[in-house]
């Protein structure tokens, strides 16, 4: 099983968006242990919103979409609603 995710940093008012099949192992990455990549600059991150799919591939291109200007939209409009 692979979870499509999105995270907020309040902090910096920035949105993360990936796929894992440990979500509890990439959010300590993310948080906690992760000592490069982009998403270090920004802790701490809040978990805000997942799907889960059978395979990688659709979880990779659910991430894909999410990127795109309308899924980032998207994205946005659940952090705005909280």
């Amino acid at each position: 099983m692979y979870i499509v995710y999105a995270l907020y940093s309040p902090k910096y008012n920035k949105i993360y968006i990936g796929f894992s099949s440990d979500l509890d192992e990439r959010m300590i990455s993310h948080n906690v242990k992760g000592t490069k990549g982009w998403t270090i600059k920004y802790r701490p991150w809040k978990l805000v919103y997942t799907e889960t799919y059978k395979t990688k591939k659709e979880a990779m291109k659910r991430e894909q979409q999410l990127k795109s200007a309308k899924g980032r939209e998207f994205i946005w409009n659940i952090i705005r609603n909280r």
